[in-house]
């Protein structure tokens, strides 16, 4: 279900846990499965799940209990926004209404296109910078008014 090089990525995370708790790397085997397929299908959790010996529904709990994981396809780019109270109180829901209004699509939503899923995030630890927003669950952008998204946007053209 997996390649060999993403295997091996998965078995460098088991190897910094005792052998007998090798399950404590689901999280990181998980963002792996996902980076490879682009979101994680019930068949790449299970797989995960086989592969670090414990039971897929454990693997499920913990991939439907964070939204950096992704159960449903998404587009190329994944925009999350922080609209926790601090964010909120800073323009984070206004930073949401924006991007709604410019992609033409709500959140949990992608464009037509396929190019960009819309997301609603919890707090990313960043309050100072508010609001803020994380692209495809790796870069983190901060101070996200609408000049700095219209940027953001043209960038990921």
């Amino acid at each position: 279900m997996l390649t060999t090089e993403s295997l091996k990525r998965i078995d460098r995370e088991i190897a910094k846990y005792p052998a007998e708790q090798k399950q404590s790397a689901v999280m990181a085997a998980l963002a792996i499965a996902q980076e490879e397929q682009g979101w994680l299908p019930s068949e790449a959790i299970e797989f995960v799940a086989n592969y670090l010996g414990m039971a897929p529904m454990a693997a499920y709990e913990v991939a439907s209990f964070y939204n950096m994981y992704d159960l449903k396809p998404v587009g190329r780019y994944k925009l999350t926004v922080c609209t926790n109270l601090p964010c909120m109180l800073s323009g984070g829901v206004d930073a949401g209404e924006y991007l709604k209004q410019k992609l033409g699509v709500g959140f949990n939503e992608t464009t037509p296109d396929g190019k960009i899923t819309l997301k609603e995030g919890e707090c990313m630890g960043a309050c100072g910078d508010a609001p803020v927003m994380l692209v495809n669950n790796r870069r983190m952008c901060s101070c996200m008014l609408p000049e700095q998204i219209d940027k953001l946007l043209a960038e990921l053209e």
